[in-house]
């Protein structure tokens, strides 16, 4: 970061202290829903406490609670975030202070949005389609699977501001802004293709997602969502420093069982269960860079308290050095343990699903609320 970016940085950081502070006045409390007794996804009361932890990303106050059901697996965030707590948590992620990392990392993941792309190839087989990417954020998938397939016209949908620059980047045809069960009614039978890339896992409502992507997909259209396995066994390994727990943002982590169970209740028939292709090799290289953040978080947060003293940068120079050679080791072990290898045992830290929409509606079931 040059010294002109560092110091905008730094006035901006100012500026936005007051107001996390008035935010944090009464403490976190405010920002969690009433705990939930039964289990979202069964209903089941057969709940245990799965992980506590904090925001190891932002380092914003607050500590998180992973229930588990005993009775079907599902992992969910109880207390969950209230709307209130999801805006708070939300700010300054993917936008303000975080846009410009984010955007740079998003946008420098070329490979892994081109073999998304090619994972529909065989069921599309060259022809004409149109395509929904739900949670798009600022359309880099889209752009980049134009290449792998150029008869597909690509529109990108987010709740944020994102949708509509990918529509003025020339990243998608059409973006819309607004959340996917809301704006589904309008878009009803408009696309070949909805794709939910580690979109579910964010929603308050799983349920209501797939029953939108139903209704907006054409009759024999596809739906592919990809999201975290929280049966891997680096969830297991790696415990709170697991990247994919990804806390307070990841509401809901299902087992792979009972998201095809769910999208067989709602008219679609899962032509296709995928692990190695949706993995992401960075499991141990990002546990070491969360817990060496842990040590010494950066100093310029305006959820602090108050600004901290100058050793705190000097510390946190300090501790990033001495954790090259682990940061070096746990990339080269990642790799080593890379597809197919992964697949193999266990290691795969996501799984995706391909189903095919049926020519009817089907029962959308039922779930607690």
């Amino acid at each position: 970061m040059s010294s002109v970016s560092r110091k905008a940085r730094t006035l901006r950081v100012a500026a936005l202290r007051s107001a996390y502070g008035k935010d944090l006045a009464e403490g976190t409390a405010g920002f969690f829903a009433p705990r939930a007794l039964v289990c979202p996804w069964c209903g089941s009361a057969r709940l245990g406490e799965h992980l506590r932890t904090t925001d190891l990303l932002q380092h914003k106050p607050g500590v998180f609670t992973l229930d588990r059901c005993h009775d079907c697996g599902h992992v969910f965030q109880n207390p969950r975030l209230n709307e209130t707590g999801l805006a708070f948590y939300y700010r300054d992620f993917y936008d303000g202070l975080g846009e410009e990392r984010l955007g740079g990392l998003f946008g420098g993941r070329t490979a892994a949005y081109r073999s998304r792309a090619t994972s529909l190839q065989p069921y599309l087989a060259g022809a004409a389609a149109e395509w929904l990417d739900v949670g798009t954020g600022h359309g880099h998938f889209c752009e980049n699977a134009r290449s792998v397939l150029p008869a597909v016209a690509f529109d990108g949908l987010d709740r944020s501001e994102g949708a509509e620059l990918a529509e003025r980047a020339g990243r998608v045809r059409r973006g819309h802004r607004g959340t996917f069960p809301e704006l589904a009614g309008p878009m009803a039978c408009s696309y070949d293709v909805v794709s939910m890339f580690h979109y579910l896992e964010h929603s308050t409502d799983p349920w209501r997602e797939l029953e939108a992507a139903h209704t907006v997909l054409r009759p024999g259209g596809l739906l592919v969502i990809d999201v975290p396995d929280p049966e891997s066994r680096f969830a297991r390994l790696l415990g709170r420093w697991w990247l994919p727990w990804l806390q307070p943002q990841h509401l809901h982590l299902a087992p792979a069982a009972n998201l095809r169970r769910r999208l067989s209740e709602t008219g679609f028939t899962v032509l296709a269960e995928e692990r190695t292709e949706a993995h992401d090799a960075v499991d141990l290289v990002a546990a070491t860079w969360i817990a060496l953040d842990a040590l010494a978080p950066r100093e310029d947060l305006p959820w602090l308290s108050s600004p901290p003293g100058p050793w705190r940068s000097a510390a946190r120079t300090a501790v990033l050095l001495a954790g090259i050679p682990l940061l070096l080791a746990a990339t080269a072990l990642d790799r080593l343990a890379a597809r197919p290898l992964a697949g193999r045992l266990r290691l795969t830290n996501a799984y995706r699903l391909i189903a095919r929409r049926g020519p009817e509606a089907g029962s959308a079931g039922s779930h607690v609320s």
